[in-house]
């Protein structure tokens, strides 16, 4: 123990080393992406770039130099990013958050220096952003911050400048404050990532522990205020036998307000949200389902600070039951909402949500309430310990779950993650309500060579959480994988990862065990593809009887060309038809997905998903499921872009098609214009009084909305 309490001590000293100090400008530079400013000759500048992927510690094969800067209102950052190969790096003119096949600079961002989450800002060499926030082992791309980018292609390389205003950021509320800061550079061709500073091969990927601090003096601590105003018109057709009738037609206004307690605290306030999504989630194979399917969380208001809603211990392999305790799409038609967001001190995190959900019918009242109460508090280097509320309340029923969870830095290369989870349910039918558990321990070592994760979890009969994602209760698991990772001296070859995997899972309503086994290769070859081969061994517990759910899968993709990417993946797996008289049988699946850009600004993504089902006892066709997808995008400028989508599933015998136009200036002052349509082979037919099979498709739905939304901020 004393050995263990050392290391963390000597670690926690060399995090916290010696400070760089960005260099204060008088002038604030254009943002233009050329470097031009006089400002950039004085900055701090940093050069010393070292690999991390596919090796560490290898000099980058492209030099990068990083510069950084601040003024009390702005941080500045700027890349100068060589290339000896200039004709072959990829870059896209594209919307936000679309970039990362691209080459791309990225400043990794701890405004609180806590080891606990950054934010990421990604630019590619046009300017065009992504940005993330990663916190408990997760990066959420679904984060959006407003700032400012601008990239420039040169004869040898590209430059980029950014500009993050401090009112889009949360910091530590004193004078200096003290951030920590991770650079980053991507070269498409390689799949190759270096980063300032250098990460330390004995401790993995563990990059919150290694960033280097930056000190800040006289920043601005600003009151902030936001109001977003937006305004939302849809007008909706269903067919009603042979002709389209009107369903809704309606305009709705909507006002969000965001108020700085403090730099580090925030406010978040809705009315009317609008909670729309501008585009329709891809079609899945949702036939012979245990359950239910996954689909992201899309909406605004629910994905700032999303991030802290992570709880350690959850989603901890392919087989782990319990994804989520907290996944907001259960909120189906929220009236309003409300946030609290930030840091109390410097190490406790607080987050708080509130949501009103209008229920379809009254049956069990008019409305459920979603409270969510989450805390943490930070430890040495990137452990915590954290608590967390969740609730779903309605007129006669309600769901409540308490939860307790940390991670804990045991080496410098490995983590200890756990929680104990406590749910109380009363729900129609049942007088009395009900109470449920779940214990969870995850051990996991990461290091350059090798990776290896234990893990155990305990979920009781009558857990049950309606605000996150459960796939299944009554369910004991113990888990492991093992991962070695070899570097070949092939100079085709870059590294080879090889992996076991076993879980076993006791079903608790029948008392059997079932077990999942895999072994698997992975090679990343010839610079930016990658082929996989996994063979499974399994079985299955459904209506107390175990079925067989082994096979194989392989896999082959990559980017090809600065044009084209394309990624293909087969599996064959024997299979369970999910009924109350279930039976063995067999399936194949083919998943395969192609992005060819023929120039900057257009991007065409097709992807093809196969699924079916044979019954083994005699080779019965049950079914086939095939969903072809096409998505044509044409990217004005980084602002506006006008996109169609075709999607035809073969299963269903239904075609959808959706056309929209989108304006973002920055995150939150947009304007969208959709219009779509769905169709089906049915028709009506009046002497027979119903639906029958055609061989046209016939539209059957149709839909047409306006989006126009305002940021507004002092």
């Amino acid at each position: 123990m004393r050995k263990i309490f050392l290391l963390l001590f000597i670690t926690t000293i060399n995090f916290a080393g010696e400070a760089l100090k960005p260099t204060r400008i008088s002038t604030p530079p254009t943002i233009d992406g050329k470097l031009e400013d006089a400002e950039w000759k004085n900055v701090l500048s940093i050069s010393t770039f070292k690999t991390f992927s596919p090796d560490f510690g290898k000099d980058g094969s492209q030099k990068t130099v990083a510069y950084a800067g601040y003024d009390s209102e702005n941080l500045y950052f700027a890349f100068r990013c060589y290339d000896t190969e200039p004709d072959k790096i990829k870059t896209s003119v594209n919307s936000r958050d679309n970039i990362r096949p691209d080459d791309w600079v990225c400043i990794n961002l701890d405004s609180f220096f806590d080891q606990q989450s950054l934010y990421a800002f990604y630019i590619n060499p046009n300017g065009i952003q992504t940005d993330s926030r990663y916190a408990t082992g997760i990066e959420d791309f679904s984060a959006d911050f407003v700032w400012y980018s601008a990239g420039q292609m040169l004869p040898d390389g590209y430059s980029i400048e950014i500009s993050i205003p401090l009112k889009s950021i949360r910091y530590s509320d004193a004078n200096p404050v003290t951030m920590s800061i991770f650079f980053e550079r991507y070269v498409s061709r390689m799949i190759e990532h270096s980063s300032f500073p250098e990460l330390d091969p004995k401790l993995g990927m563990a990059f919150l522990m290694q960033m280097t601090p930056l000190e800040y003096r006289d920043l601005e601590h600003y009151t902030l205020f936001e109001l977003l105003p937006a305004f939302t018109y849809s007008n909706k057709y269903a067919r009603n036998k042979n002709e389209l009738t009107r369903t809704e037609n309606k305009g709705d206004l909507s006002l969000t307000a965001k108020y700085g307690i403090t730099s580090d605290l925030i406010l978040d306030a809705t009315y009317n949200p609008d909670f729309s999504q501008v585009e329709s989630d891809a079609g899945q194979v949702d036939v012979n389902l245990r359950y239910s399917l996954f689909f992201a969380e899309k909406r605004p208001f629910f994905l700032e600070g999303s991030e802290i809603f992570n709880v350690a211990g959850l989603g901890t392999s392919e087989v782990d039951p319990l994804g989520t305790l907290v996944h907001t799409r259960t909120i189906v038609n929220p009236l309003t909402g409300l946030k609290l967001s930030g840091k109390l001190g410097t190490k406790n995190t607080l987050a708080a949500l509130f949501s009103m959900d209008e229920l379809p019918n009254d049956i069990d009242g008019k409305y459920a309430s979603f409270p969510i109460l989450r805390f943490k508090r930070t430890l040495s280097e990137d452990s915590y310990v954290g608590a967390i509320y969740t609730g779903r309340e309605t007129k006669n029923n309600f769901n409540r779950v308490a939860a307790v969870d940390g991670i804990f830095r045991v080496t410098q290369s490995s983590t200890l993650e756990w929680n104990g989870i406590f749910s109380n349910t009363k729900y129609s039918g049942i007088d009395k309500a009900k109470d449920g558990s779940v214990l969870s321990l995850r051990y996991a070592m990461d290091s350059r060579d090798l990776y290896y994760d234990f893990s155990f979890k305990n979920i009781s009969q009558d857990f049950f959480v309606e605000t996150g994602y459960l796939t299944r209760n009554g369910a004991l698991s113990l888990t492991g994988l093992v991962r070695p990772k070899l570097f070949p001296t092939s100079s085709f070859i870059s590294r080879i990862d090889l992996e076991a995997f076993s879980a076993q899972l006791k079903d608790m309503p029948s008392e059997k065990w079932e077990t999942f086994n895999h072994v698997s290769a992975q090679a990343f070859m010839f610079g930016s593809l990658s082929a996989k081969i996994k063979f499974i061994y399994a079985t299955e517990i459904f209506e107390r009887e175990k079925f067989n759910t082994g096979g194989f899968a392989v896999s082959f993709g990559g980017q090809f060309t600065r044009q084209l990417s394309s990624n293909i993946t087969y599996r064959r797996m024997q299979s369970i038809y999910y009924s109350s008289s279930p039976y063995q049988g067999y399936s194949n699946r083919l998943t395969a997905t192609m992005t060819l850009r023929p120039t900057q600004n257009i991007e065409s993504y097709t992807s093809f998903v196969f699924s079916d089902f044979r019954r083994s006892a005699n080779d019965e066709l049950i079914y086939e499921y095939p969903i072809i997808r096409e998505r044509l995008t044409y990217q004005v400028n980084k602002y506006l872009f006008f996109r169609g989508i075709a999607e035809y599933n073969k299963f269903k015998k239904q075609l959808l098609t959706d056309f929209l136009v989108s304006f973002t200036y920055v995150p939150g002052t947009v304007m969208h214009l959709g219009y779509g349509s769905l169709y089906n082979k049915t028709e009506w037919d009046e002497p027979q009084n119903r639906y029958l099979a055609s061989d046209s498709f016939n539209e059957v739905q149709r839909g047409f909305f306006f989006k126009m939304s305002y940021l507004w901020r002092t």
